[in-house]
């Protein structure tokens, strides 16, 4: 599997995800603004991806001769809605402005994300039940973190164990994560899958073809109440309506314990223009109202589990959460 970013140095190279599965292109990112711009225009996407591109984005932002405070003011107005972004940049705004100690950190970030995936693939693994189909949204693997992945990393695990039957992969619209992404990495897997757009999803689960969900997180509120891509949480009541089990797989980095609830997690909303198109081809007339929230919350009460590298989290969310936190 293609790595989502390689730190070279003196620079980072990035894997140009917008050009996936077309063309494999790296990018070679030298200064704090080609950090911040590629977070922006989702170059590199998934909270945990975009928690250690902005670690090295205040590396490079040092050594141009800028300061922390500079640093870690533009990348926190990148995105919103990711914890393990202000996660990141917190671990680095406390090592002042030495850049090989914020060296040291963002390799640290990267190494820590990388086993944290790996434990949360083994503990995840073992919810699954045996010999089940499973459906997945937008893309939380390998291209989404350090190298392995968190919900997709799960079924992979899952998969190796001889659990999994097929993966079912939503398109993800509007920015098609999951066809162009997460197919690419089960594919490259090996792993049996079949990609269906989004409002097919209720026609699978009805027919009980679907035997769990599994999707990551970009925050996750102190009830248990989860914020991940648009589209999750429609998934979450057709979980709940046909008794399908919804897991949740996310680093401790996207608990965020300062959000009482969901509706306190700021929802990022993005440009028009990525409802209004597909890799570039017009899709709708061009005076059309558009709204593009990137993400919404499915409540805590739909949520089987909560798998992290710490451990896995039962209902009540609130006091399980706080317990691996610590």
């Amino acid at each position: 599997m293609l790595p989502a970013f390689e730190w070279k140095g003196k620079s980072l190279l990035l894997l140009d995800q917008r050009l996936l599965p077309w063309e494999e292109k790296y990018l070679k990112l030298k200064t704090l603004e080609d950090v911040a711009e590629s977070i922006e225009k989702m170059k590199v996407r998934g909270a945990p991806a975009i928690g250690c591109v902005a670690a090295y984005g205040v590396v490079l932002g040092l050594k141009e001769g800028k300061s922390l405070k500079e640093c870690v003011e533009r990348l926190s107005k990148t995105r919103p809605t990711a914890v393990n972004l202000f996660w990141a940049l917190q671990r680095m705004e406390e090592l002042g402005n030495n850049p090989v100690k914020a060296e040291e950190e963002a390799r640290k970030i990267e190494e820590e994300d990388y086993q944290g995936n790996l434990k949360m693939g083994d503990l995840g693994s073992e919810l699954i039940p045996p010999g089940v189909n499973i459906l997945t949204h937008c893309n939380a693997g390998a291209l989404a973190t350090s190298g392995y992945g968190t919900a997709v990393g799960v079924i992979r695990k899952a998969w190796e164990k001889g659990k999994v039957k097929r993966v079912f992969v939503d398109e993800t619209r509007p920015y098609l994560q999951g066809a162009r992404l997460t197919t690419w990495e089960f594919l490259n897997l090996g792993i049996p899958t079949t990609l269906i757009t989004d409002n097919m999803a209720g026609y699978f689960i009805s027919k009980g073809k679907i035997g769990a969900i599994v999707v990551g997180a970009d925050r996750i509120a102190k009830n248990g109440d989860v914020a991940n891509k648009i589209g999750t949480f429609t998934l979450s009541v057709l979980a709940k309506e046909y008794d399908v089990p919804f897991f949740v797989a996310a680093p401790i980095s996207t608990i965020d314990l300062s959000m009482e609830a969901g509706e306190e997690i700021p929802i990022e909303e993005r440009a028009r223009e990525e409802v209004l198109y597909i890799n570039g081809k017009n899709i709708a007339p061009e005076n059309v109202d558009v709204r593009h929230p990137a993400f919404d919350v499915s409540p805590a009460s739909h949520i089987a589990a909560i798998i992290t590298e710490r451990g896995i989290a039962w209902p009540p969310y609130e006091r399980t959460l706080r317990e691996l936190v610590k």
